[in-house]
C-alpha cells in the first residue's frame, strides 16, 4: 500500500528539487490526521471536488450567461481544463501534479454568477465594506462558508492551496492581500502554472465559443500571425477538412503550441536562474513560470482581439450590463430585508454583519438561482 513514508519516499525520487513536497508543508489552519495512503494535497484536491462550491461552477457564466446556450463554456467546465492543461505542464516541469490540480480545481470558487460584471457590481457595492475580491472570496469559501465536517469550519486546505487561491493572478484576477501570505515572496511553481494554463484557456476556449456564437468571424482571425500561421498549415495538411473540424483542430494546436513554448521557456529559466528548492523560488521577485518573448508577441495581438471584438461586442455588453442590474436590485432588496435570506444565511448575521452576508450569499450564487430569485422577489405571478 502507497502510505504516507512512500509517498514521501515516490516524491523525492520524482519531483524536481524546487517543486513543492506534501512533506514539507507548512500545513492547515486546524489540526488533524492525515490519511494513510493520500497525500495532503490529495486530500485537498478531493475536498474542493466534493465541496458544494465545486458544484455551483456547473451553472456559473463564463462569457455567456447561462441561458445562451448549453454549448457554451461555464466556470466548471473551464476550471476542468485549466486542471488539464496545468497537469500537464507541471508533470513536464517534474513539479507536484497533484498542488497543481488541487490549485487548479479551486482557483474559481470564490466567482459570482454573471462572471466578471457580477465581481464588479459586488465590489462596487462592498465598497466602503471592504470591497469584493473573488480570490479573497474563494479563500472565504474554503476556509469559512463551506459547512461540511463537524470539528472546523470550512475544508481546512493546506497553508499551500489556500496561498495559491490567494495569489492567483491574471489580467482578470488581481491577487488578495491579506498578512497570512507575505506579498514580498513570489507563489509555488505550482502556483504560477495555475495562473498562465487559466490563461492559456480561457483565450483559447472563449475563440471557441466566440466563433459558435457568430459574435467572432473566422475571417476576421486571418489578421492575427498566430491563427493565420496555424490555418494555413492545417489547410496544407487537410485541403478538403471540414470547417468545424479545422477550427477545432486550430484551437487544439494553438493550446499545444502555448504550452510547449511556455515549457521550454520555463525549464530555461529554472536552469539559468539554478533553483535548488522551493524557497529559491519565493525570493526569486518575477516571475519564472513564462512564455517566450516571441510567444507573448504572438499572443498580444490575439488578446486584444478578444477584448475589442468578443468581450466588448455589444451584446456581451448588454449582457453584462444586464447582469449588474440582477445583482445590484438583489443586493438592495436583501439588505433592505434581511429577513427573506434563508435561515442558515440569517444564523450568520450576528457575527458577519448584514452586508458581507448578502455578499456571501449573493456570490454563491448560481446564474440561474440568481435569475430565479429576482423573479420571485419581483414577478407577482412568481410564486416564492
Amino acid at each position: 500500500m502507497l502510505d504516507q513514508i512512500r509517498i514521501k519516499k515516490f516524491e523525492d525520487l520524482l519531483l524536481a528539487p524546487y517543486a513543492m513536497k506534501s512533506a514539507d508543508t507548512r500545513g492547515r489552519v486546524h489540526k488533524e490526521k492525515e490519511h494513510p495512503y493520500r497525500s495532503v494535497y490529495q486530500r485537498d484536491r478531493d475536498r474542493i471536488i466534493h465541496s458544494a462550491a465545486f458544484r455551483r461552477l456547473e451553472y456559473k457564466t463564463q462569457v455567456f450567461v447561462n441561458h445562451e446556450g448549453d454549448y457554451y463554456r461555464t466556470r466548471l467546465t473551464h476550471t476542468i481544463e485549466v486542471s488539464q492543461i496545468a497537469r500537464t505542464i507541471a508533470s513536464s516541469l517534474r513539479l507536484n501534479v497533484d498542488l497543481t490540480e488541487a490549485i487548479a480545481l479551486a482557483h474559481d470558487l470564490g466567482h459570482t454568477p454573471f462572471g466578471h460584471s457580477g465581481e464588479e457590481a459586488l465590489n462596487g457595492l462592498m465598497r466602503q465594506y471592504g470591497g469584493f475580491n473573488h480570490n479573497l472570496q474563494g479563500l472565504r469559501v474554503v476556509d469559512y462558508l463551506e459547512e461540511r465536517y463537524p470539528d472546523f469550519p470550512g475544508l481546512n486546505l493546506t497553508w499551500e492551496v489556500r496561498e495559491g487561491i490567494v495569489k492567483h493572478s491574471s489580467d482578470f484576477d488581481i491577487p488578495a492581500r491579506i498578512k497570512e501570505f507575505s506579498f514580498s515572496e513570489r507563489p509555488s511553481l505550482e502556483t504560477q502554472v495555475v495562473d498562465i494554463a487559466d490563461e492559456i484557456a480561457y483565450d483559447n476556449h472563449d475563440l471557441d465559443d466566440g466563433i459558435t456564437s457568430g459574435l467572432i468571424k473566422e475571417s476576421d482571425l486571418k489578421e492575427l500571425a498566430l491563427w493565420d500561421t496555424l490555418n494555413k498549415e492545417i489547410e496544407k495538411r487537410h485541403a478538403r477538412i471540414d470547417p468545424v473540424k479545422r477550427k477545432y483542430l486550430i484551437i487544439r494546436s494553438l493550446i499545444n503550441r502555448q504550452v510547449t513554448d511556455l515549457i521550454t521557456e520555463t525549464e530555461h529559466n529554472i536552469h539559468r536562474l539554478k533553483l535548488k528548492s522551493a524557497q529559491d523560488v519565493k525570493k526569486y521577485d518575477k516571475k519564472i513560470v513564462s512564455f517566450s518573448r516571441n510567444m507573448l508577441n504572438l499572443r498580444k495581438p490575439l488578446r486584444a482581439f478578444l477584448m475589442e471584438r468578443l468581450y466588448h461586442h455589444y451584446r456581451v455588453m448588454r449582457m453584462s450590463t444586464k447582469a449588474k442590474r440582477f445583482i445590484e436590485e438583489l443586493f438592495r432588496v436583501y439588505v433592505t430585508h434581511p429577513e427573506q435570506l434563508p435561515e442558515e444565511a440569517q444564523k450568520r448575521i450576528p457575527k458577519d454583519k448584514t452586508m458581507r452576508v448578502v455578499c456571501d450569499y449573493i456570490a454563491g450564487m448560481t446564474d440561474r438561482y440568481a435569475l430565479d430569485e429576482y423573479e420571485k422577489l419581483f414577478y407577482p405571478h412568481k410564486k416564492v
